[in-house]
């Protein structure tokens, strides 16, 4: 369930990651594809594109226009994505479980992120702290839906 809730903070902060980090976890064999739709994942286009999906989304987030992620579309976005990744993470049996404690935490971790964001760009503006945010993201994502890329090799 730990990796359900660490899903779910990635979640609150860039939208679409968790879909591109399931999708990348369910073609390296990480995760048996047993939710709806996961099977799409195996697809290098639909796995490709949840990758490209989750890079505009980064780039976006560097415009001056960009919403917070707060608003509620976004809100919804990371509600749905955290739901779906915090199931496929979780034990088969605590699906319904994974989901939710993944929703709570990306509610949290969007305002808590949006908040750090903000005190960040007063003093290192936008973009800078947006690659840290992405990196940081990314990062954690990957390592959370994929750990054998992180495992130590014998």
């Amino acid at each position: 369930m730990l990796r359900s809730f660490l899903i779910g903070l990635v979640a609150g902060q860039r939208g679409i990651t968790p879909l591109a980090v399931i999708a990348t976890a369910t073609r390296r064999d990480e995760i048996a594809p047993d939710l709806p739709l996961q099977k799409l994942m195996l697809n290098p286009v639909i796995a490709a594109g949840t990758v490209a999906f989750a890079a505009a989304e980064m780039a976006g987030d560097k415009m001056k226009t960009a919403p917070d992620r707060t608003v509620p579309i976004g809100l919804a976005v990371r509600g749905i994505t955290a739901a779906y990744a915090g199931a496929a993470l979780a034990p088969r049996d605590k699906r319904v479980l994974g989901a939710a404690i993944a929703v709570g935490a990306a509610f949290a971790s969007s305002y808590a992120g949006l908040a750090a964001r903000k005190w960040g760009m007063r003093r290192y503006g936008q973009t800078a702290t947006g690659f840290v945010e992405d990196a940081v993201v990314f990062g954690s994502g990957l390592a959370i839906a994929n750990p054998s890329l992180f495992a130590k090799k014998g």
